[in-house]
C-alpha cells in the first residue's frame, strides 16, 4: 500500500519535527510546496529522505486563501495510478487512527474511497518541546466542526475532490463510499501556547492578499491578545481529553457529520 501525502509549508520550522514524527509512519512519499519560507524549513524539507520539495505558486496573487484553494483541488492528481491513498492537509494538522496504515488496508479492502475526519481544536497553555509527540502528549481538545474535514482519499476513485476555501468541506465527485462508522480524527495543533499562538496569527497575517482581507478570510490573525484569550478560554471550557474518542468516536462525537449525506 502506497501513501502520497500532499501539504504548503510557510515558515513552518517549529511544527515540521511534529509533523514527521507523526506521519513518518504513515505516509511513504511527502510533496511539500513552501511559499519562500525564511526560518530553515525549505532546508528541513530538502533534508528529509522523504519530501519532494517543491515551490508553492500563488495562482491567484491577490489572494492566499484562493490560491491554496486551486493547490488543494489540483496537487494530488499526480498520485494517480501511483499511490492507494493520497492525504491532502495543514503541517499543524494530525490525523488519527490507533492503527494507522491497518485501518487504511482494511478501509481498502471495504471498498472505501474518502474516508473524513472528525475535528479538534487541541489547546495548551504549554508550548511542546522537541522531544514531544504532539498526539501522545498534547491530548486536550474541543470538538470543532471547522476541522471536520475529508483529509484521506482513493485518487483513483475520485474525479474531483472540490474544497471549500480552508478546506473545511468539500465536494467529491467520482466513486464515493465513506466508512460505515467514523472512526479518524484530525486534531489542529495550532493552540499551542498563547504567546506562540498570537505570534504566529501576525506572521500568518503579513501573507495574506487584499481579497483574503476583504473577504475576511484569516480574520483571527488581526485579534489581540485579548480577544485571542476569548476564543481560547472557550475552546479550553469545552475540551475534553480526546483518547476518549480513540476507541469508538462516532457516538461520543457531538455534532452530525456533514459527510452523512453520503452514507444515506
Amino acid at each position: 500500500m502506497i501513501v502520497h501525502l500532499y501539504a504548503q509549508c510557510w515558515n513552518d520550522a517549529l511544527m515540521l519535527p511534529f509533523f514527521f514524527r507523526h506521519y513518518d509512519v504513515l505516509v511513504d512519499r511527502y510533496f511539500i510546496y513552501d511559499d519562500g519560507s525564511t526560518d530553515g524549513s525549505w532546508e528541513l524539507l530538502q533534508a528529509h529522505r522523504k519530501v519532494d520539495a517543491r515551490r508553492f505558486s500563488r495562482t491567484i496573487p491577490e489572494s492566499f486563501a484562493l490560491s491554496e484553494q486551486v493547490f488543494s483541488d489540483q496537487c494530488w492528481k499526480e498520485s494517480r495510478g501511483r499511490a492507494d491513498w493520497v492525504i491532502v492537509i495543514d503541517l499543524d494538522e494530525h490525523l488519527f487512527h490507533s492503527f494507522g496504515r491497518a485501518y487504511l488496508t482494511r478501509c481498502r479492502s471495504e471498498g472505501v474511497t474518502v474516508i473524513p475526519a472528525l475535528g479538534f481544536q487541541m489547546i495548551s497553555e504549554r508550548e511542546p518541546t522537541p522531544d514531544n509527540n504532539l498526539c501522545l502528549d498534547f491530548t486536550m481538545g474541543a470538538p470543532w466542526e471547522p476541522m471536520m474535514k475529508i483529509g484521506i482519499f482513493d485518487p483513483a476513485a475520485i474525479t474531483e475532490i472540490n474544497f471549500a476555501v480552508g478546506r473545511h468541506t468539500s465536494d467529491p465527485t467520482g466513486r464515493i463510499c465513506v466508512p460505515k462508522r467514523d472512526e479518524l480524527l484530525l486534531l489542529h495543533y495550532k493552540y499551542m501556547g498563547l504567546e506562540q499562538t498570537h505570534r504566529r496569527h501576525q506572521e500568518l497575517r503579513s501573507r495574506l492578499g487584499s481579497v483574503d482581507i476583504q473577504r475576511g478570510w484569516g480574520h483571527k490573525y488581526s485579534w489581540s491578545v485579548d480577544e485571542l484569550r476569548a476564543d481560547w478560554n472557550e475552546h479550553a471550557r469545552r475540551a475534553i481529553d480526546t483518547r476518549l474518542f480513540r476507541q469508538d468516536p462516532v457516538d461520543r462525537y457531538p455534532v452530525r457529520p456533514w459527510w452523512q449525506k453520503y452514507r444515506e
